[in-house]
């Protein structure tokens, strides 16, 4: 014969003193627990599914890819141009970048305005003539921290005798041009 309880007050129904079996105890705070329980797992699956899916879902196909592929983290670190691998990709900016490690990915997930490139990766210098070109990435220089690369190697020491002059002059071009895609 099961015994009659008292309902404790995290059980009860609001302005109702209820007289519970055993069973009856048992089965709300079973189920009050496993819904709990099947919430908190729910969302932390969902969580991680969507984050893992948002970290490695393939860019969309009429993304431009950056740099040609390569490696901005590689830039920095080591310190010279590196291919990326399209399995580590990042999209960011209206473009897709390559990593050649999930690490270096996620180092640039975390901070992409320090290591993505000036000007979506297009040529500072013809951003600063006003025009819009494609750069090579192994044309570059660091400049500030930021990352500059240009159309050919040829123009780096020219941005390099006055980087602040072709900065100032492709920030005030960059907004009309990045306008016009």
């Amino acid at each position: 014969m099961d015994k009659i309880y008292a309902v404790p007050h995290f059980l009860r129904r609001p302005n109702n003193i209820e007289m519970l079996t055993d069973a009856e105890v048992a089965m709300r705070i079973l189920s009050r627990r496993n819904f709990l329980d099947a919430s908190a797992a729910v969302c932390a699956v969902g969580l991680y599914a969507y984050g893992t899916r948002a970290q490695n879902a393939p860019p969309a196909s009429d993304m431009r890819v950056a740099l040609s592929g390569y490696d901005p983290i590689s830039y920095f670190n080591p310190g010279h141009p590196e291919k990326g691998s399209a399995e580590f990709s990042f999209a960011f900016d209206d473009a897709v970048y390559w990593f050649k490690s999930a690490e270096h990915r996620t180092m640039f997930a975390a901070d992409p305005e320090r290591y993505a490139p000036q000007f979506e990766g297009f040529c500072a210098m013809t951003i600063a003539a006003g025009e819009k070109a494609e750069a090579d990435p192994e044309a570059w220089s660091i400049s500030d921290g930021k990352l500059f690369v240009f159309r050919m190697k040829a123009v780096v020491p020219k941005f390099n005798q006055n980087p602040a002059n072709v900065i100032t002059k492709a920030n005030a071009n960059w907004p009309t041009l990045h306008a016009a895609r």
